[in-house]
């Protein structure tokens, strides 16, 4: 196992460890190429946003249970669990797909493009799979078909774990992975291991990118309320400015980055996002708010960070004759591939893919919920090719010109049937 982890930390091929994939499963996933297609073009015509996906849980419902698959319902609200018993007894693997789309208007000319719409914090929006939930939707529930039609290959029980609210609950409610671990998703069996996958817009179709160890970043919201002194534009020495401290945290904040983080180990950023203070030109507020994002990858590092923008927002404010808080609230864990876990599924996906289309990439420094799961359970999650070859203009997620090949779609089905049913028949 540790020749195995390190070959995967060093990116080199250990296909020469694992046996080729089950012909019959691959078989299966091409016989239903066009059906997974045409679910993906379905759910993509209606999407439905964070803690709404009323009819989308409902389509996947349908389609386990005809399956012969349990089925568990309004879990995290509209949650959807279906529950495999292999014909011989072992581990309990899940896999996660997400399942809500985004409050984006969608600007293209497919034939299956969205027109819904919906009440988004108040205002009208249009609602699109801007980031690819869609697909992941389609490739589990082909992969659930294709894995119940061969209960008697596999050795253990499948959880499939459609998850809604990846992209946050609506303020005010509980939401996603959180809440569906809250619910005891992760129990009742319980979970040995845990897959998941997300389609990129920039990565072309056929290729599988993995990181061992931290791959997507912890997501930090942060909220400073600075509090100053009124008094008149003309005479700045009759108040304290919150806006003038306000730029000296935002500073202060940068040297955190750029001089104190080891940028050696892992990534990290602090965003300011938003900055709200004052009503008139000539007048200095009393208050000023800053409203950001940290983004981190090393558990170490977070916790540095954090501590010195803690002491930074209160430190910098009393020098200036102010005051100021900082408040946090946690968004998503540091997505974290197990690093024995990836070592030996790895050889998996070279075997699926090509391991010549499978590459080991640097960390983003994006947000996934998965992370979650991964801190209850060990969890491998890899990034699959949905961009056209030879496309050099790839729209980026969360835009509304975002698009996907379809011709993506069979090889995650492959993947993940295959990473199944070699994880549970090796234990």
């Amino acid at each position: 196992m540790k020749y195995l982890h390190l070959l995967a930390l060093l990116g080199l091929s250990t296909s020469a460890f694992a046996q080729s994939p089950d012909e019959e499963l691959m078989a299966a996933a091409e016989s239903i190429e066009d059906e997974v297609i045409q679910w993906r073009h379905e759910i993509h015509q209606n999407p439905e946003l964070s803690n709404r996906e009323f009819e989308t849980a409902a389509k996947i419902a349908a389609h386990l249970k005809s399956l012969g698959i349990e089925v568990q319902t309004e879990v995290a609200k509209t949650g959807v669990v279906g529950i495999l018993k292999g014909d011989h007894p072992g581990k309990v693997v899940a896999l996660r797909a997400d399942i809500d789309a985004l409050p984006v208007t969608e600007r293209n000319d497919l034939p299956f493009k969205s027109q819904n719409t919906a009440t988004f914090l108040g205002s009208e929006t249009g609602v699109m799979h801007a980031c690819g939930h869609d697909t992941h939707v389609a490739i589990l529930m082909g992969t659930a078909e294709i894995l119940a039609q061969h209960k008697d290959k596999i050795h253990g029980t499948v959880k499939f774990v459609f998850q809604p609210a990846e992209e946050g609950p609506p303020p005010g409610e509980e939401g996603g992975a959180a809440l569906m671990i809250k619910e005891g998703v992760l129990k009742n069996p319980d979970v040995d291991a845990i897959f998941g996958l997300h389609i990129n817009s920039a990565t072309p179709v056929g290729q599988i990118n993995y990181k061992p160890g931290g791959t997507m970043a912890a997501v930090e919201r942060f909220v400073v309320k600075v509090k100053g002194k009124q008094t008149h534009g003309s005479q700045p020495w009759g108040g304290v400015d919150p806006i003038y401290i306000s730029a000296k945290i935002i500073d202060g904040f940068q040297s955190i980055i750029s001089r104190e983080s080891n940028l050696l180990v892992e990534p990290a950023v602090i965003t300011v996002g938003k900055i709200t203070a004052g009503v008139r030109f000539n007048i200095i507020p009393e208050e000023a708010e800053l409203i950001g994002t940290v983004r981190t990858l090393d558990p170490q590092m977070k916790e540095l960070i954090i501590r010195r923008m803690t002491e930074m927002t209160e430190g910098l404010a009393k020098t200036y004759g102010g005051s100021a808080t900082i408040e946090f609230q946690n968004n998503t864990a540091i997505t974290y591939n197990d690093e024995e876990l990836t070592a030996q599924m790895l050889p998996t996906l070279q075997n699926v893919a090509g391991a010549e289309n499978v590459n080991l990439v640097k960390a983003t420094t994006g947000g996934e919920d998965f992370s979650f799961f991964q801190e209850k359970v060990p969890g491998f999650y890899f990034f699959l090719g949905g961009m056209t070859p030879g496309n050099t203009t790839p729209y980026p997620h969360h835009t509304p010109d975002f698009m996907i090949d379809d011709d993506g779609l069979l090889l995650g089905v492959k993947a993940m049937s295959q990473l199944t049913l070699d994880y549970l028949n090796a234990q």
